[in-house]
């Protein structure tokens, strides 16, 4: 079985992603899931399906295919409900792990999360300067919650 093992962070500051190159990306959730999350996923000038358990603390099975780009575009617009999730991802190196970094724009404007993908739920990494708060158990932070509860209807300030 495919896992996801992941801790996400809010990004504390963001000058660090000045002049490196992100991959748009837009998504949307097949409503209905009680114990799973179906997603459709455009990035770049790919197409994915990817099939998610409910999260076990950082832990949740996962299931992703590559599907032809007009496939998914299709069914971002039949299936998925609205708003989409639309963000900018970039890969950022440190300390020998990879971070992908998503700066979100539309409804979730404002938000910049951080994410590392882990071997085990117990691997010891190296923390960049630029992390903020930890958000790995805060289900609002979730893309699929994104997509239906928007950062900038619950944000303050």
């Amino acid at each position: 079985m495919a896992q996801e093992i992941e801790r996400k962070f809010l990004v504390a500051d963001r000058l660090f992603l000045r002049g490196l190159e992100g991959i748009d990306c837009t998504q949307g959730y097949v409503p209905g899931r009680a114990r799973s999350a179906v997603r459709i996923r455009t990035k770049g000038q790919r197409g994915f399906l990817t099939i998610k358990s409910a999260t076990r603390g950082i832990v949740r099975s996962e299931f992703e295919y590559e599907i032809p780009l007009v496939d998914a575009q299709e069914m971002l617009e039949l299936f998925c409900d609205k708003p989409l999730i639309e963000k900018t991802r970039y890969e950022v190196p440190f300390a020998g792990d990879v971070w992908e970094v998503d700066v979100f724009g539309g409804p979730n404007t404002g938000l910049v999360l951080a994410e590392i993908e882990l071997g085990t739920a117990d691997q010891v990494f190296e923390k960049p300067p630029w992390l903020g708060e930890e958000v790995s158990h805060d289900a609002r932070y979730f893309n699929s919650q994104l997509a239906r509860n928007p950062y900038s209807s619950w944000r303050t300030a």
